[in-house]
């Protein structure tokens, strides 16, 4: 029997972050990543059990029962969003489809390990109680941090406020955890709701990333092949972003000049080959690996350096460099 409660407990979330996976068929996430964020999610789960006991037990404001269901919430969901903040920030993560993933991993984790503590705490053999954890509870687990991690990624996208983004998606993942833990409907009906909706809208949102993916990659990657071809042919000054280039000139040394242009240069090259890799990905070919990528890394760290910040902030209408730009150039590792 325990084997029975440990596969209806545990298996469908992992059963359902599979099928995301396999949804993504442009095969963005990396398989340490999802790693860190499983790991992660088991970490905090360890973490959230000794800081909600501490919390409830150490109450003086709120009844037990209500403690229970206010405290849970706003600590499970603020460990969980930890490790998304910070690969959004590391710009390892380009797009809803690859932040829902790994969003979801961390969920995965979670739920796990809180899974695992329930089997051991509760002797209980009314299989329904393990059916609701595992399609219920461990799915809305999974679903907060994906939801949140969306909202986050949508911000970024629309180029708003990261931080605000942040607060907002952590703030909506708190509700919707909050909302399931009050039982306003039978645990059967909750799980039913959850295994409803939850998978139709990330599903949804998949399929409409995944559109807007393939728009980005036709229309910036012929963009980019023809600007790179006008900069070897020496023909960049007669484009609009040439002209422009030649209106910042005087305020800054011919060295740096020169120095902004080999960056544009390397970028628009490492860009090329991320997209590339990209198509290669979706339509299941090996991607083509680049020699001496290290040497790449160095030498855009080095013309960074010397362009300085004012350089750089000087031709981001040239290269945009949003958070989904720079992720793009991780693809090549």
């Amino acid at each position: 029997m325990i084997a029975v409660k440990i596969i209806v407990s545990c298996a469908p979330v992992l059963l359902f972050m599979a099928f995301l996976i396999l949804l993504d068929s442009f095969k963005l996430i990396k398989k340490h990543l999802i790693l860190i964020c499983l790991i992660w999610g088991m970490i905090s789960a360890v973490i959230s059990y000794y800081l909600n006991t501490s919390l409830i037990s150490g109450s003086f404001y709120f009844e037990r029962n209500l403690a229970f269901k206010i405290f849970p919430p706003f600590v499970e969901e603020t460990l969980k969003i930890f490790v998304i903040l910070i690969l959004v920030k590391w710009n390892r993560i380009g797009f809803l489809i690859d932040g829902a993933i790994y969003g979801f991993g961390v969920g995965a984790g979670f739920s796990l390990i809180e899974n695992l503590y329930y089997l051991y705490q509760i002797d209980s053999d009314n299989i329904l109680l393990w059916i609701v954890r595992g399609f219920g509870t461990a799915i809305m687990h999974g679903g907060t941090v994906t939801m949140a991690t969306m909202i986050i990624m949508l911000a970024i996208s629309r180029q708003k406020n990261s931080f605000l983004s942040a607060i907002s998606g952590w703030f909506i993942a708190v509700c919707f955890h909050f909302l399931y833990n009050r039982f306003y409907f039978s645990p059967v009906i909750s799980t039913l709701i959850i295994l409803v909706t939850l998978p139709s809208f990330i599903i949804y949102v998949f399929n409409l990333n995944e559109n807007s993916l393939r728009n980005w990659l036709e229309i910036e990657f012929d963009a980019e092949v023809k600007m790179l071809q006008m900069i070897k042919k020496g023909k960049f000054a007669s484009t609009r972003y040439g002209e422009y280039l030649l209106t910042i000139k005087g305020r800054f040394s011919p060295l740096v000049v020169f120095d902004m242009l080999s960056y544009i240069s390397l970028f628009l090259e490492l860009s090329i080959k991320a997209k590339r890799n990209l198509l290669l990905k979706e339509s299941g070919f090996e991607v083509i690996k680049i020699p001496g990528l290290d040497s790449y890394f160095k030498e855009m760290k080095s013309l960074r350096k010397s362009i300085g910040k004012t350089g750089l902030m000087a031709i981001r209408p040239i290269l945009r460099m949003s958070k989904k730009d720079l992720w793009k150039l991780s693809l090549l590792e």
